[in-house]
């Protein structure tokens, strides 16, 4: 934790007290700086900024997979077994968009209440807001704020309706994807693409009938991917059991020095970082480009009759040559 005294001038002084607060590791600090990053205010940006230099120590394990394998029991689990080795924790879990409000629905996060009294977690529902990756677009900035405040561990749980979760491995060290036995999970995720973020995989009910010949699968295909330093694991868990909790612990560890080692953990978060610019880019001009002139502009071409015979290429290097020009 960095020590009270680190503290951060800004010219907000609400953000100043938000920003020190987080440096400190006070949860409500968190939960506002959180806040802000999720709903994308203006003070973002200084935000993340200021603490940036505070980041860079936690491990993140990202936790994937799809609907109904037990996520949210075995990132419980995990969490806890962590806690008992003096890690402390943060959790960003990600949660469908509520239709009427926009929000996070919490769904069984009420399982991890028994988490909520200990000082050194901090378990935050996140909604999606449509984002297609699983994650809403601020979780990693999220994951930033916990980072600086002194967590160890975060945790990154998905929503897993299968689509596309390459955003959980632009975020993550470690990815461990989440299957159960006999749902026609293993192929799913092997046409899912899934394959190629998972660092560790889990058939996690293993209880059920089913577990082995789940297990037999996926190492079959694995078994046909190319050689890699790093084999993939495949582990069986019963997570509302308490079974297999600490093996996937262990592994969890072993993924990470194998990162130290190679070197890969330095590495993967430059290409990290390098997405995140672009992203951010991407983002800025897109929201400097899009006036509200502009927009009038463009719902003017789109009134057109659609006898018109421009393209919608025509149409756009026509506006962005008017943005060039002015």
């Amino acid at each position: 934790m960095v020590p009270k005294s680190s503290k951060i001038k800004h010219n907000n002084s609400s953000v100043n007290t938000i920003i020190n607060g987080i440096l400190a590791g006070e949860k409500l600090s968190i939960a506002k700086g959180i806040s802000l990053v999720e709903n994308n205010h203006r003070d973002k940006s200084d935000l993340i900024s200021s603490i940036f230099s505070n980041i860079g120590k936690a491990y993140r394990i990202g936790i994937t997979g799809p609907p109904g394998v037990g996520k949210s029991t075995l990132t419980l689990q995990l969490a806890k077994c962590f806690r008992s080795k003096d890690e402390t924790i943060g959790i960003i879990a990600a949660d469908p968009t509520s239709s009427f409000t926009g929000g996070a629905l919490l769904g069984d996060r009420i399982r991890m209440n028994e988490l909520f009294n200990d000082n050194d977690v901090f378990i935050r529902s996140m909604a999606t807001r449509g984002s297609l990756g699983g994650l809403a677009d601020s979780a990693t900035e999220a994951g930033d704020i916990l980072d600086a405040s002194g967590k160890s561990i975060i945790f990154f749980e998905t929503v897993g309706t299968g689509q596309s979760e390459l955003d959980i491995a632009e975020a993550c060290d470690t990815v461990v994807l989440v299957l159960a036995p006999d749902l026609g999970d293993g192929i799913q995720a092997l046409k899912a693409g899934f394959m190629e973020i998972a660092d560790i995989i889990i058939i996690n009910k293993s209880d059920r009938e089913g577990a082995e010949r789940t297990e037999v699968e996926l190492q079959t295909a694995l078994a046909l991917r190319e050689y890699n330093e790093w084999q993939i694991p495949v582990l069986q868990t019963s997570a509302i059991n308490n079974e297999g909790i600490e093996q996937t612990v262990e592994t969890i560890e072993r993924h990470l020095s194998y990162l130290k080692v190679n070197k890969n953990l330095e590495n993967n978060r430059a290409e990290q970082l390098t997405r995140r610019v672009r992203s951010i880019i991407r983002n800025l001009l897109n929201e400097a480009f899009w006036t509200d002139e502009r927009l009038a502009d463009l719902d003017k071409i789109q009134n057109v009759k659609s006898g018109s015979n421009r393209s919608p290429y025509m149409i756009a290097q026509k506006i962005i040559g008017d943005f060039i020009r002015h």
